[in-house]
């Protein structure tokens, strides 16, 4: 497997301070991780460092160990909720934070997987297309499942912030853990929704067609989030995959893990 790979986090145009939070794990590219803190601005930076930090700790620890990818993930995504739960129990006026997660990983064998909570996402994108993998943890994407709504409708929805999901909530139930179908020359994102609040996915596509460099395209991406008002920070990870040993991988299906 050979990566490139670019982070940037943006506090935004309008924000005082930066809730989201990300990690590369640099050089060795095992490992990318995007969270979006919320609780006000030092319980949301406080949420979203935790969890970062514990899906990290967890990773590098248990990396190598006879945990399959999908049970490394679901077990650092548990480690990073039961941590922001102990930091509410002896901080209360913390005890509304949380945080959206969503982590990519290459797996010893070089097969890469995905796990989230929340609406920070993971696109890939192929051959000038850009696709969704992640699906969001959100009252608006399940009114949408439900044809309660319309995808057009969710941009302008007052409730499109409301989220089902979350890490630092005693009823997590749900982590969306699945491989990912990857080819030599795709490029995945990793992102908070100050992106996708801002930049619609056709022009996300377009900005990454344009910037052929993980970090041109993180840039633009962020400077784009802002000129459109970038009403709230904006975190974007990138990795471009130059080479792949096996690109044979069937399309995967989301695997609903339940706690």
């Amino acid at each position: 497997m050979k990566l490139r790979f670019a982070g940037l986090s943006d506090r935004g145009a309008v924000r005082t301070a930066n809730q989201d939070a990300y990690c590369i794990d640099d050089p060795q590219g095992r490992f990318f991780i995007v969270a979006d803190g919320m609780g006000g601005h030092a319980g949301g930076e406080e949420a979203s460092r935790i969890a970062t930090f514990a899906i990290q700790d967890f990773l590098e620890k248990n990396w190598g160990s006879e945990l399959d990818p999908a049970d490394l993930l679901r077990e650092a995504f548990v480690r990073a909720n039961q941590h922001i739960l102990q930091t509410q129990k002896v901080s209360p006026e913390r005890a509304d934070m949380g945080t959206t997660a969503v982590a990519v990983v290459f797996a010893e064998d070089g097969s890469p997987w995905c796990a989230h909570v929340g609406d920070s996402r993971l696109y890939r994108f192929r051959d000038g297309e850009l696709k969704q993998v992640t699906e969001d943890h959100t009252w608006v994407a399940q009114a949408v499942q439900a044809k309660i709504l319309t995808p057009a409708q969710v941009r302008l929805h007052p409730w499109r912030h409301v989220l089902s999901q979350c890490l630092g909530r005693d009823e997590l139930n749900r982590i969306d853990i699945q491989p990912i179908d990857l080819q030599s020359g795709d490029l995945l994102l990793l992102c908070s929704d100050g992106l996708t609040e801002e930049v619609e996915d056709e022009a996300i596509a377009q900005l990454l067609e344009n910037n052929p460099t993980c970090d041109r395209a993180a840039d633009a991406l962020v400077q784009e989030a802002k000129a459109n008002g970038g009403q709230d920070n904006i975190t974007v990870v990138l990795l471009a995959v130059d080479e792949i040993m096996d690109s044979s991988r069937d399309d995967p299906t989301v695997a609903d893990l339940n706690l």
